[in-house]
């Protein structure tokens, strides 16, 4: 596949820069891939597009304030993003991507406004710091007391207070994430106790979005680009759920593509928890997603290959084209998709 086909014209002011002031208003675009239609709904009435039977899964990472502002010991200043945990070196290193002008070298010493100090002592690739805590404190300690949320890059806006709420779903369980899996930003405790009523089930899994999520694809050929590996788990109550959906013949609907590919990594490898660096495109044969609920993505990203996946790449324009002509939000405040 070549990377001009995961082209697409997104007007830039179709990009939301703020949430809806209520989640499930957010407009829905039902995409039916065998028939190639659409129907404009809202997702407040999702209930209507499922049926009894059917499991709709959730990834409840919780997002951390993984942005960071700290100062080297000669006073430039530096801005760090909190990837992850890194057990691979000494007990409580993580990995960091560190925006300078220069890259630092191993040793270096980064000062936080309330006096924490961290220490670079190594690097895992390029790009990927090793840090730990010179003090007492836990790099986890020192997220929650200097973090912010980290917004991604196209929403062009200081972050608010109101995002620490508004960036997170309402069943977000499990810190982690970086990003907020976004198609599940539209729920709602209501939408929730509609959806039991109607005899819809749901499970709960945790995939950590980290940034190779959101990474722009930059190989001419899609297939030779390579995603970084992010920590998922497919718990017993959740393996249970879809077995029993298989056997009442009900679908199993991951909301957004971070639970599709926890999903299909379990299938592909029988491993219920570990790293997953599995990367969706066209000619992907699905194991367990009979249809998702998602956003609106980026062009040139992983996340719009994983649906032309799904659904097929035609149709996937088609619907954008749609949704651009009515006017949809985009991408991480915007508008939802219903491919089934």
């Amino acid at each position: 596949m070549r990377l001009s086909e995961l082209d697409y014209d997104l007007p830039a002011e179709l990009i939301a820069q703020e949430p809806l002031k209520r989640r499930d208003e957010a407009r829905l675009l039902v995409t039916d891939r065998k028939s190639k239609s659409f129907e404009h709904s809202r997702f407040y009435k999702l209930v209507r597009h499922l049926r009894d039977g059917d499991l709709i899964v959730l990834n409840d990472t919780r997002v951390i304030p993984a942005r960071m502002r700290a100062r080297k010991e000669s006073g430039g200043q530096v801005e760090l993003l909190l990837v992850r945990p890194y057990p691979e070196g000494p007990s409580g290193a993580w990995l960091a991507m560190i925006r300078v002008h220069r890259p630092l070298k191993e040793g270096a010493r980064l000062i936080l406004g309330d006096g924490d100090i961290l220490k670079i002592i190594g690097y895992a690739r390029p790009g990927r710091a090793i840090i730990v805590s010179e003090g007492a404190a836990s790099i986890e300690s020192a997220i929650q007391r200097s973090g912010t949320l980290a917004l991604p890059h196209y929403i062009h806006r200081d972050v608010a207070s109101a995002d620490a709420e508004d960036y997170q779903t309402v069943y977000a369980a499990a810190p982690g994430a970086i990003a907020a899996p976004t198609a599940g930003l539209h729920f709602t405790s209501e939408l929730f106790q509609a959806l039991a009523d109607a005899g819809i089930r749901t499970a709960r899994i945790t995939l950590h979005i980290g940034p190779g999520t959101f990474a722009p694809v930059r190989a001419l050929e899609v297939e030779r680009h390579s995603m970084e590996a992010e920590w998922f788990t497919i718990p017993p109550a959740a393996q249970d759920a879809i077995a029993h959906t298989r056997r009442i013949g009900g679908r199993v609907i991951p909301v957004g593509t971070s639970a599709v590919r926890a999903l299909e990594s379990w299938a592909i490898t029988g491993d219920a928890e570990g790293a997953t660096g599995l990367f969706i495109y066209p000619g992907f044969r699905f194991k367990i997603t009979d249809a998702m609920l998602t956003n609106f993505h980026m062009p040139r990203t992983t996340v719009l290959a994983l649906v032309m996946a799904l659904a097929g790449r035609d149709v996937i324009l088609a619907a954008y084209r749609e949704a651009i002509r009515h006017r949809y939000r985009f991408l991480s405040y915007g508008d939802a998709m219903l491919i089934v």
